[in-house]
């Protein structure tokens, strides 16, 4: 680390570290795939799916942000590429958040990868600014086994470039720190922000060189020429911050538990007791001005010939913004739970319903209450409130499998990617959509997925049958698809106008449960329906309908 400390200098703003963890969307997806660094790996994302983040493999064999996904697998082969994931790189720091606070009391996270934390009293602890840093990164590399570098400054975005270049910048110094930087470097304070990119390049073009020439420049004039944004670039150009960093409060989960004595064996008597645990748990996160962001729901059958005892657990998420999680809510979501453990349909064929012998309710992700600000308008400000409460009522009245909600998994055709789970209940997916998965469907996806293949036929110019041989050569360019009228989605009659594929997909094919396909995308235009996009598979000589584009 380069040592810029130096006597203090009168008067000098509130001191800021910030721990800065390099190319940090390629660490989390390499952490998530279960691969070390040494991979070379890079995320893409934004307009065009072009390259946005790059690991230190990767940019030894010359790829770089802002390459296309194809010209960077020319110049690296073996790269890695996931596409950009804000959920996956906000859970998978959270862990770097937790070292950082073994050392900081208070912190603000900046974003993912980036944290900010006021350095006064805990440099005065460590012995220095430099002793706090050095403590900061063996304390993450240690916990977490990240790298991270930190910097010291006065302002924000003077603090973000120490981190940078792992540099302690003396009190007061902040702004010859960054006098003689191009205003370039204000996009390191805020990635991704196209209309700070766009006046970054304008002041490029009026002759604006220097962060020095930026800060000099009369406060009204910014204002009116460049609004609110140049205003907020002037004050980070002068050293100054915005505002002063946010500092995080680290709460303790909180649960509570109650053994059923003798164990239940009716849901309204397992019910019973969850309704006096709901309360203990509203009661302690109200008491403490505290709302949590998770629901863990435990319970302990024993099996009453054996003795032997199984543990059940499901997890919630809840909302902040819902007016916190009441006692009623709580058990609501646990008596659902409770339905269904003590049903044998969910236990799995063969698999007696066991009586409840224990509960365990646990908030995680505590944090204090009412830290999100409802909007003015969009969904923050009531429609979304409004929906979820319906829904919550619906689900109270007929359970919680009888409101479904899609999401995304792991698979190679539309109907797999699909997975459907009760709203507001937070369940591991059962393919994780971040694996490879090879001959999946290309991007972009379609947008109606027929509950059931439907079969079709895909014709030549001659009118006879497209037969796909073993190496994947078709019998005659696709013309003209045809779907029997036979339910919602028959009668199309269409002549295709353009097509892609086929593809093959080998899945399991060494059990007698595997199946091979070939999926073709065309493009169809008919007499009775306006132009549309279908995607068409084959298994042993019969085509099907599989879904369609907009």
């Amino acid at each position: 680390m380069t040592d810029r400390s130096g006597p203090a200098a009168a008067g000098a703003a509130t001191r800021t570290a910030c721990l800065w963890v390099p190319d940090w969307p390629v660490v989390a997806a390499l952490v998530v795939a279960g691969l070390g660094s040494e991979t070379p790996a890079a995320v893409t994302g934004g307009p065009g799916g072009r390259i946005i983040a790059v690991s230190a493999p990767a940019r030894s064999a010359g790829v770089r942000r802002g390459m296309r996904r194809r010209e960077a697998q020319g110049r690296c082969p073996d790269l890695q590429l996931w596409p950009a994931d804000d959920a996956r790189d906000a859970r998978e720091f959270e862990p770097v958040a937790m070292a950082a606070e073994t050392v900081v009391s208070g912190l603000e996270i900046a974003r993912p990868g980036l944290l900010l934390l006021p350095s006064g009293g805990a440099a005065r602890y460590h012995g220095s600014e430099r002793d706090l840093a050095r403590e900061l990164t063996e304390q993450v590399a240690v916990r977490t086994g990240h790298e991270c570098q930190v910097g010291v400054a006065d302002g924000f975005l003077a603090a973000v470039l120490a981190a940078r270049e792992d540099a302690v910048v003396p009190p007061g110094a902040s702004r010859d720190y960054l006098a003689s930087r191009p205003p370039a470097v204000l996009v390191h304070a805020r990635p991704g922000d196209r209309a700070l990119t766009e006046l970054v390049d304008l002041w490029r073009r009026l002759g604006v060189r220097t962060l020095a020439e930026l800060a000099a420049l009369p406060d009204a004039a910014v204002a009116a020429r460049f609004g609110d944004l140049g205003v907020w670039a002037q004050r980070l150009a002068r050293g100054q911050d915005v505002r002063p960093p946010a500092r995080r409060r680290l709460e303790e989960d909180l649960t509570v538990a109650e053994e059923l004595d003798p164990p239940a064996h009716r849901v309204d008597v397992a019910t019973f007791a969850a309704r006096r645990l709901a309360e203990r748990l509203h009661d302690d996160l109200s008491r403490r001005g505290l709302a949590c962001g998770r629901l863990r729901i435990t319970a302990r059958a024993v099996d009453p010939v054996t003795g032997e005892a199984r543990t059940l657990e499901r997890l919630w998420r809840t909302d902040d913004t819902l007016g916190g999680l009441s006692a009623a809510r709580i058990t609501d979501r646990v008596r659902w739970q409770l339905e269904g453990w003590l049903t044998a349909s969910s236990l799995g064929e063969g698999v007696a319903p066991a009586p409840i012998a224990g509960l365990t309710l646990a908030a995680e992700e505590v944090a204090p209450a009412g830290a999100l600000q409802p909007r003015l308008w969009g969904p923050g400000a009531g429609e979304d409130l409004r929906a979820r409460r319906a829904v919550e009522r619906v689900q109270a009245l007929a359970g919680g499998d009888a409101v479904l909600t899609v999401r995304l998994q792991g698979g190679r055709d539309p109907r797999d990617r699909v997975q459907l789970v009760p709203f507001g209940e937070q369940v591991p997916p059962e393919r994780d959509p971040d694996r490879p998965w090879p001959g999946a469907l290309p991007p972009p996806a379609p947008s109606v997925v027929l509950p059931e293949p439907v079969p079709a036929h895909v014709l030549d110019d001659g009118g006879r049958p497209v037969v796909v041989d073993v190496r994947l050569g078709v019998s005659g360019d696709p013309a003209r698809v045809v779907v029997p009228e036979e339910g919602a989605w028959g009668g199309i009659d269409a002549a295709v106008v353009d097509w892609a594929g086929p593809w093959p997909v080998a899945e399991r094919w060494w059990t007698p449960q595997g199946r091979r396909r070939v999926f073709l995308q065309v493009v169809a235009d008919g007499v009775s329906a306006p132009v549309l996009g279908l995607l068409l598979s084959a298994s042993a000589g019969e085509w099907s309908l599989e879904a369609l584009y907009d």
